[in-house]
């Protein structure tokens, strides 16, 4: 046993010291508090329980007890007593309930059931586990800064991207493994992983339909622990330490960090999903709830339950996650899921002056960290183009949709194509923000990848365990004449033309690019278009692909390679279509048809559209751009100039971009530019 001090209240969780550890809890509602210890992660007994006196164990709202000789490694819970007139006060006290501390660095889910902690009151938790005092050494590494107009993200999952047998690794799905593949992402050539989630969330949080398949969670946005890294990618037993591993790793090869993170909702589901935490230390609060019955939760998020973000505990809570993730961890920035939760009050109506938000743009540790935004929620409020605060960038929906539109065929769409890849000055302009607000997607985790973006017009999501009912049945795809997989070449000339024409079109627009991992590499998932629950090939990346699609991985790199090289496609202002900067003789941005003049900018059936941009650098040439996604081909005028074609996404690889050595000289004013098809062309 071990004897018992009064402790001190802050820091909140556990914290090693020489003589013991101290633990502390915010729990402002309790009468009685318990601190119940295991020496292991399954233990089936307790080692020892302590039950905790308010007048030495509690200041303030906080219950706290220092525990003399005991030692990092032991696992520990909290039980609370206290109300629980649920649909009153909207307490869920139980005494009977462990509950997980939220401030724990490492969990340990070894004796978690979900199903069983729904019915059971009793059933074993998820445990922390007491970590060593902090003694990393970081050698030197600090954010490397990389600013936003510079980057290029590159959207990836932890688990999946090296749990396929062909990746190769040492550690397969973890921290580890992703380390051992930062060579493939230096010679791509992006400068920064969007990692989804990471932080500790409940494998076991799916429908029944998906449970009785064997399925469980594997996108991960089902979090219940916030300051701990996920258990399942930790090869080790010190979690923290081998996620910073990671991260100096990508730090070296110059590559940073971006997480993205789900504070608008926790893996504790509505009123009939189980008590983890966050219910049993303060759900009156910590939730948003039906003033008329209490036991009831608000659904903004589609996911049971919605974190009030911007009560004074909670909004102090996720401010305080994100600082340790940056100062204790290393990482260069957050996108958040569903951010315009963040920006609704305690009563669930929106809030521009949101405190959460403004506190988190403000906040010194944060101050040259990547803030982005999903900016809308699962109720109906979109906020793309007016999320609060100014250096919030935005996950750009509508750069999405109108790209997609354009690239099936759709007519009409030349004018919003144009506003989208300028940088969406008509969204983000009249607030005072840039084009680094928008960062501009054409595929994601959430939806069809790009190979399936031109191979299917209907998802086929019925391994999923809930009939096809679930995904987005919006999905502006195109199957180029076939559903699904084809033997016919033809079709499947275009399926990668189309592929290479996404690309192209992404990388150069001004904005921010975030590419979806395999895309580089026509990963497909068998036209699943919400693969959340495939941990398993249909979700993970295939290295294999690396020998049959090295002509698309080629065209990408090199893609990536020429937008890094180009200032133009980098701009940190918006254009204007005015000379200046590094030309003074032609305007930054001139925008054609097919001859040389203005486009129809209204004509419905208008496919074809090109543009003049200027140099940044009087030695930076122009660069002209067309994008012809009609079903034929057609002859374009070229502005005057001796002119190289540097890219042309009809033509095969390595034809299809070229070196500088390998362009292709103009002879003529006027060039072929084929159906559904790009071309680029650089001024001698």
């Amino acid at each position: 046993m071990f004897e018992i001090r009064p402790g001190q209240h802050l820091p909140a969780g556990a914290s090693a010291h020489d003589e013991g550890v101290n633990f502390s809890v915010f729990c402002r509602g309790a009468t009685r508090m318990w601190l119940q210890l295991y020496a292991g992660p399954a233990d089936a007994e307790p080692l020892q329980v302590i039950e905790l006196d308010a007048q030495q164990h509690r200041t303030f709202f906080f219950w706290h007890v220092f525990l003399v000789g005991a030692r990092p490694g032991i696992c520990y819970t909290w039980r609370a007593d206290g109300p629980a007139d649920t649909s009153v006060s909207g307490c869920r006290f139980d005494p009977r309930r462990e509950l997980l501390d939220p401030w724990a660095q490492a969990v340990e889910p070894a004796r978690w059931s979900r199903a069983e902690a729904c019915i059971n009151p009793a059933a074993p938790g998820i445990r922390a586990r007491v970590l060593p005092t902090d003694g990393y050494d970081w050698e030197g590494d600090a954010q490397l800064h990389v600013p936003l107009a510079d980057s290029v993200i590159y959207e990836l999952h932890v688990g999946g991207f090296t749990r396929g047998a062909e990746a190769g690794v040492s550690a397969p799905g973890t921290f580890r493994g992703l380390t051992e593949k930062i060579p493939y992402l230096v010679d791509l050539g992006i400068t920064h992983v969007e990692l989804l989630p990471v932080m500790a969330f409940d494998e076991q949080d799916v429908p029944e339909g998906a449970a009785e398949l064997g399925l469980h969670n594997y996108w991960g946005y089902s979090t219940y622990g916030f300051f701990a890294p996920h258990p399942g990618f930790v090869a080790g037993d010190n979690p923290r330490d081998e996620f910073r591993d990671m991260v100096k790793a990508l730090h070296k090869a110059g590559i940073g960090i971006i997480l993205d993170v789900v504070f608008n909702h926790t893996a504790e589901g509505g009123a009939e999903g189980p008590i983890i935490n966050f219910k049993g230390f303060g759900n009156e609060f910590f939730y948003h709830l039906d003033p008329e019955d209490r036991s009831q939760y608000r659904d903004y998020t589609g996911c049971g339950n919605t974190v009030n973000c911007n009560h004074p505990l909670v909004a102090r809570l996720i401010l305080e996650c994100m600082e340790y993730w940056v100062r204790e961890m290393h990482v260069d920035g957050f996108r958040l899921d569903l951010a315009s939760v963040l920006a609704r009050g305690e009563d669930g109506e929106p809030m521009y002056h949101a405190p959460v938000l403004w506190s988190t743009e403000f906040s010194t540790t944060l101050a040259e960290t990547h803030l982005i935004a999903e900016a809308w929620d699962a109720a109906g409020l979109y906020q793309v183009g007016d999320f609060p605060g100014y250096r919030w960038a935005e996950w750009n929906g509508d750069y999405r949709d109108t790209l997609r539109g354009f690239l099936r065929g759709d007519g009409g769409l030349i004018s919003r194509l144009a506003s989208r890849m300028a940088g969406s000055s008509d969204l983000y302009a009249d607030s005072g923000r840039l084009p680094v607000n928008s960062i501009n997607f054409i595929t994601c985790h959430d939806g069809f990848t790009l190979n399936d973006l031109f191979s299917y017009e209907q998802k086929r999501n019925e391994a999923n365990g809930e009939d096809n009912r679930d995904g987005n049945n919006h999905n502006l795809s195109w199957n180029c004449g076939h559903e699904g997989p084809t033997d016919n070449p033809k079709i499947n000339a275009l399926r990668i033309q189309q592929a290479k024409n996404s690309i192209a079109m992404l990388l150069l627009s001004q904005g921010v690019p975030m590419l979806l991992a395999g895309d580089e590499l026509l990963r497909s998932q068998q036209g699943n278009n919400n693969a959340w629950c495939q941990d398993n090939p249909t979700g993970w990346f295939d290295w294999s692909l690396l020998t049959g699609n090295s002509g698309m991985l080629r065209f990408v790199r090199e893609l990536i390679g020429l937008r890094r090289r180009r200032p133009s496609l980098r701009r940190h202002r918006f254009l204007t279509g005015a000379s200046g900067a590094g030309d003074e003789e032609h305007p930054d941005i001139a925008w054609y048809g097919a001859r040389l003049e203005a486009p129809d900018w209204d004509l419905p059936g208008a496919n074809l559209l090109a543009a003049t941009l200027s140099g940044m650098t009087p030695d930076e040439p122009l660069l002209h751009i067309v994008m012809n996604m009609d079903d034929e081909a057609h002859p374009v005028r070229l502005p005057a100039g001796k002119w190289r074609i540097i890219l042309d996404t009809s033509r095969a690889s390595p034809d299809d971009i070229n070196s500088p050595a390998r362009w292709r000289q103009v002879r003529r004013r006027r060039v072929a530019v084929r159906a559904h098809s790009v071309i680029a062309l650089e001024q001698d």
